[in-house]
């Protein structure tokens, strides 16, 4: 059964992902035991805005360690503009 703080971690980083306007449809979001891990392909929505993809996905990586819960984030991901 899931650690039901994991569940919550996966659908923080969701939530986070969204609210920035970066599209992880292609990408596997998951906490596991505190850690979240980002696999896959990253893009960034069309009205975004966004021109470093990659500086934006740090940053939300930063955001997701302030929060209780989550100790590290993983990132193994291909940026697609």
């Amino acid at each position: 059964m899931a650690n039901p703080k994991d569940v919550e971690g996966t659908r923080f980083a969701r939530r986070m992902f969204t609210k920035f306007k970066i599209d992880v449809t292609k990408a596997d979001v998951r906490c596991m035991h505190g850690v979240v891990y980002l696999r896959g392909q990253v893009t960034a929505y069309r009205d975004s805005g966004i021109t470093d993809l990659r500086a934006e996905v740090e940053k939300i990586a930063r955001v997701l360690r302030t929060q209780p819960g989550i100790r590290d984030v993983s990132i193994d991901v291909s940026y697609r503009q």
